[in-house]
């Protein structure tokens, strides 16, 4: 219930915020296109936001006979956790990280990368697919779907009406002395600077929450905490090592922080939580 509050509050904002910048660009003309295009990104954001999320990451559909062994640990977290088994997909990437998406239990996927299956053992392997199939049993993979689409349209809007004020088409009807357009220009400059902090923001305020209780989760399922605080350990060494080539929009979508500290400032801003905090939950201390 709360998470289907959290991702009707973020598609009440993503409209506002189209409405609210189609004003302030055109006026009452900009409302009614803003309005109809905010309509589309709420349905695309419900049906589609999995899908764009597969794409984005590169994640290709995998057969039993290409991946027997994540079938196997799939579908039998899945039965212990009480829900259908999920689609499969794998990223061909070096850097190790998973992550799950979908609107609801019935319509999940998982995603895993090569670099991951090659680093873990299958207890590691269960650890992680268990906190995923976490995600999709606690109803907010579509949450974080949704976020992401959200993330990537603040970023979108910035830069519209950036380059929009830049060559003298913002405003009511556009035009305008050169003051007004400076004026406009250095105002729109800042919101492209301030909109993908926002975003991130609203990236902060749904993931943290999350991967605690996806860990809790998980751990339930499997009955044994211990595959996972090791798995953990070992992606977030390995991800830092080689960070993914994934957009920062969907950066809180995966089990461990995918980018490097230069690309997302994860340093102030992680979308995740610190991972010796993760593991001390999990274990009770941390791994020496």
């Amino acid at each position: 219930m709360l998470n289907n509050l959290k991702t009707t509050l973020l598609l009440a904002a993503m409209t506002g915020l189209f409405l609210f910048v189609g004003y302030s660009w055109r006026g009452e003309q900009g409302i009614v296109f803003a309005f109809v295009l905010a309509v589309v990104m709420n349905f695309a954001s419900y049906f589609f936001s999995d899908k764009l999320a597969l794409a984005m990451s590169g994640a290709q559909p995998v057969s039993r006979e290409e991946a027997g062994r994540l079938y196997s640990i799939v579908e039998r977290l899945a039965a212990k956790a009480n829900i259908p088994v999920p689609k499969i997909y794998f990223i061909p990437t070096d850097s190790p990280n998973a992550f799950a998406t979908g609107r609801n239990p019935n319509h999940a996927s998982v995603a895993v990368t090569r670099g991951i299956l090659e680093l873990c053992d299958d207890e590691e392997i269960e650890g992680v697919l268990a906190h995923e199939l976490g995600h999709v049993r606690n109803r907010d993979i579509l949450t974080s779907a949704v976020v992401a689409t959200l993330a990537g349209a603040i970023t979108m809007i910035a830069r519209m009406v950036y380059y929009a004020e830049l060559f003298g088409f913002g405003g009511y009807g556009g035009g305008g002395n050169s003051n007004n357009r400076r004026g406009g220009a250095l105002s729109a400059l800042a919101m492209l600077i301030v909109a993908p902090l926002a975003a991130l923001m609203i990236q902060l305020w749904i993931s943290r929450t999350r991967e605690f209780e996806a860990d809790h989760t998980g751990a339930e399922i499997t009955g044994n905490p211990y595959g996972l605080a090791r798995a953990l350990e070992k992606i977030d060494r390995g991800a830092k090592r080689l960070p993914m080539n994934v957009s920062p929009s969907m950066a809180h979508m995966f089990i461990c922080q995918p980018l490097s500290a230069g690309q997302f400032l994860s340093s102030w801003f992680s979308t995740h939580p610190p991972i010796r905090e993760r593991i001390e939950r999990l274990i009770g201390r941390d791994f020496v």
